[in-house]
């Protein structure tokens, strides 16, 4: 992952209303939501949802899929694995004996 693509994901993930939806699509696994029990949900309205939906599915962190008439979101599993490794790559570079656990940079 290059830097532009993980600053665009942690600026995406950066508002308060996209994090509580990436953290409530992380909570519900591959399966995901319809885009309407998100609004529900989260109590924002439906097209303020859809433009945050758009930007966290434009970073990389989020997917969509149609079903019927509604369309189900969920968390790109890639995406955020790809982010989480690009943050612990040089994990305990400089000081590897600071780190808690033998395998913390694997």
């Amino acid at each position: 992952m290059k830097l532009e693509q993980a600053t665009d994901m942690f600026t995406a993930l950066g508002q308060g209303t996209r994090l509580s939806v990436f953290r409530l699509l992380v909570e519900q696994g591959t399966a995901g939501l319809p885009a309407g029990e998100i609004s529900r949900m989260l109590k924002v309205n439906d097209s303020t949802l859809s433009r945050h939906l758009a930007r966290l599915e434009n970073a990389g962190l989020v997917t969509s899929r149609r079903e019927n008439r509604h369309i189900h979101y969920a968390v790109a599993w890639t995406g955020m694995d790809d982010l989480i490794r690009f943050i612990v790559k040089d994990c305990c570079k400089r000081d590897p004996a600071s780190c808690l656990k033998e395998d913390c940079c694997d």
